[in-house]
């Protein structure tokens, strides 16, 4: 029996635990739970696995963005490396006996070659920062009589503004009827710019028409290019300011703000820094890479007509008050100079010190930062035909403007519309100097040395209104905006010019 009941005994616990565990396996409860760990323990995996993917996937990611994005600094010196090495090439094609040079020769070879490079590039430097003045004037040789404008673009109504790219490859011009053209130096061939609709020009800012204006007037009066060629700003009667792609052609953005017609723009040399000057008097600055406003300058009683730049913060203004205004923009800070008794119409930047200014009595003068008075005055340099040959042989200059507030000689010298200077240019960082009017000719000056004076050079025939002059950069050529009326206006006519723009050769010796 004992031994029966220790059976019995070793055999319940046995068959106890092994239906408890067979009850629990059974149960739907237990297996649930199970399922449900199975279930998170995998989802667990998976989350990790793909952040382990994604984690993997960004690494390369960053590591191909670090191989091809690169710094500012590092572009600039890719780039100044690239130029430099580029300039040497030029040298080494000059250089015929390099090859049999070795050694030390060669070494010396080409670190004077390098030093050559470095003067050159420092005398770029200091005439693009106006602070050396090349000497291109006395190089100019008389044109022949064969050789005088010819027509290179033509517009059907009077042209108001041409401009050239940094490169002289380039031009643009506009005209009264909103034609803007876009055309090749060498060839010639042109391309015009498309105005968008008017829902376009809405959605790019462009207001309501005010006043009287019933719709929007597409005439331009004035436009600038950018240093680095990708902009061009063009300003008319619509009282704004627009923006242009040039490479696509398109029509990118317009400025608001200007209460009158924008009658004059202009870049800051090496920047995307836009002025722009209008008949409201003011003088409003704008970003045309980031297309923003920046500030507006007050300080013209009057209508301002000529704007004009360098690399420097300042800006050149002249108006209908007589004067002519030098702004100093960081200091917010301006210099008046006012002009001898005339309205002065057009003004453009000899250097960061020295200006030159046109005068609607005929009068082309000199001006210095240092003096609120002209340095040099040349009287009468644009004498229509149609006065008395005396007025016409009266050809003077007057040094330091003794006589400027003479009415004697103002009544004597009666302006017109034919003899209005209406447009100066000055080749960059150069002694070379042009003035435009309506009496048929355009003059070529020479600025003397520490600009003393204007000495009259040569005479360029050109029949029609010069409402615009611009110089090649290399001196090469002046390209003049013509047209049959002034810029702005039409109190004077020349029926026999021809809208469009001309091109005249200079050849240098």
């Amino acid at each position: 029996m004992k031994g029966k009941n220790l059976k019995k005994r070793s055999s319940y616990p046995a068959k106890g635990k092994s239906k408890r565990f067979s009850s629990i396996a059974d149960d739907s409860f237990f297996e649930a739970t199970d399922q449900k760990r199975r279930r998170k323990f995998e989802n667990d995996e998976e989350i990790k696995s793909s952040d382990e993917g994604e984690s993997g996937s960004e690494a390369e990611a960053d590591e191909k963005e670090e191989e091809i994005e690169e710094t500012a600094a590092e572009k600039r010196k890719r780039l100044a490396d690239a130029f430099l090495e580029k300039l040497r090439a030029k040298e080494r094609e000059k250089d015929e006996d390099e090859e049999s040079e070795e050694g030390e020769g060669r070494r010396e070879r080409e670190g004077e070659r390098d030093t050559l490079i470095a003067k050159t590039l420092q005398q770029d430097q200091l005439e693009e920062s106006g602070r050396v003045r090349r000497a291109i004037a006395s190089r100019v040789q008389k044109p022949e009589t064969s050789e005088g404008f010819r027509i290179l673009v033509k517009h059907r109504q009077p042209v108001t503004c041409v401009a050239l790219s940094e490169d002289d490859s380039r031009g643009f011009s506009a005209s009264k009827d909103g034609a803007i053209v876009h055309w090749d130096v060498e060839t010639g061939k042109s391309e015009k710019y498309l105005w968008p609709s008017d829902e376009v020009l809405k959605a790019r800012c462009l207001k309501d028409p005010q006043g009287r204006a019933k719709k929007h007037s597409k005439q331009v009066l004035a436009m600038a290019v950018s240093s680095d060629g990708r902009y061009l700003a063009t300003g008319g009667l619509d009282r704004h300011v627009h923006l242009w792609d040039v490479r696509t052609r398109q029509h990118v953005q317009a400025f608001p703000g200007h209460k009158g017609p924008v009658s004059c723009l202009t870049f800051r040399q090496g920047t995307a820094e836009l002025f722009s000057g209008s008949f409201d008097r003011s003088i409003k600055i704008w970003n045309a890479e980031d297309r923003t406003y920046i500030s507006t300058l007050f300080g013209h009683q009057s209508e301002v007509l000529t704007i004009d730049s360098l690399r420097k913060e300042r800006v050149l203004t002249v108006g209908r008050d007589r004067t002519m205004h030098l702004w100093k923009v960081p200091e917010e800070s301006q210099l008046v100079f006012r002009a001898p008794a005339s309205s002065l119409e057009c003004c453009c930047f000899i250097n960061n010190d020295d200006f030159l200014s046109g005068s609607d009595v005929g009068n082309v003068e000199l001006w210095n930062v240092l003096r609120k008075k002209p340095v040099h005055i040349v009287k009468n340099a644009h004498v229509s035909f149609g006065e008395p040959k005396s007025d016409q042989n009266n050809l003077q200059g007057l040094s330091n403007g003794h006589k400027e507030n003479d009415a004697e000689d103002l009544l004597r010298h009666g302006s017109t519309a034919l003899s209005w200077v209406n447009s100066v240019a000055v080749c960059r960082s150069s002694d070379l100097a042009a003035s435009g009017a309506g009496n048929g000719l355009v003059r070529l000056w020479q600025i003397e040395n520490e600009s003393k004076g204007l000495r009259p050079l040569f005479e360029l025939p050109l029949d029609g209104f010069v409402n615009s002059l611009a110089f090649a950069k290399s001196g090469k050529f002046l390209i003049a905006g013509v047209a049959q009326e002034p810029r702005l206006g039409r109190w004077g006519c020349a029926a026999s010019a021809k809208n469009g723009v001309a091109l005249h050769p200079l050849k240098l010796s």
